[in-house]
C-alpha cells in the first residue's frame, strides 16, 4: 500500500512543478488537516492542495462516495487525475465497459471530452486533480 500511495505522490508531484515555483517556503500537510467541503456536484467534496480550484490552476483532493458516478459531462481545461484510494474509472460514456483504476494509477482527461467518472470500489473514493484552469462541470445532457 505505501509503495502505491509513494508513487502516486511522485506522479502528482510531477503536476506540481509550475505551481511550486510559486511557493517559497516548503510546505507540509497531514492528511488530518485537510478541510473538505462540498465540490457543488452531487455528494462529492473537495479540499485543496495548491491554488484555487475556483479562479485558476489548482491542485485539489476529491473523494467520491462508493459507488457513486458523475453524470456524463466535461470540464473547459485539461486535467490529471491521480487515484490516492478506492478503484476509480473514468469513462467517455456511461455505456463504456468501467476499466478500474487502483490506487497509484492516474489518467488524463482533455477539455472539452465529455467523460463518467465513478468510484466502483466498495468504499470511498480519493483522487488527486491537477489542472491549469479553474474548476467547472458542464453537463453534457
Amino acid at each position: 500500500m505505501f509503495h502505491r500511495l509513494s508513487l502516486a505522490a511522485l506522479f502528482a508531484g510531477a503536476f506540481l512543478t509550475h505551481a511550486a515555483c510559486a511557493v517559497e517556503t516548503s510546505v507540509n500537510v497531514p492528511v488530518s488537516d485537510l478541510k473538505f467541503s462540498d465540490a457543488g456536484v452531487g455528494p462529492l467534496k473537495v479540499a485543496s492542495g495548491f491554488g484555487d480550484l475556483g479562479k485558476g490552476a489548482h491542485g485539489s483532493f476529491v473523494k467520491f462516495p462508493a459507488g457513486y458516478a458523475t453524470p456524463l459531462h466535461s470540464h473547459s481545461d485539461d486535467y490529471y487525475g491521480v487515484v490516492i484510494s478506492g478503484i476509480v474509472a473514468n469513462e467517455p460514456s456511461a455505456s463504456a465497459k468501467d476499466r478500474p483504476l487502483p490506487p497509484g494509477s492516474y489518467w488524463f482527461q482533455k477539455g472539452k471530452a465529455a467523460h463518467v467518472t465513478r468510484c466502483i470500489s466498495t468504499s470511498e473514493c480519493v483522487l488527486f486533480i491537477s489542472q491549469k484552469g479553474k474548476f467547472d462541470f458542464v453537463d453534457a445532457h
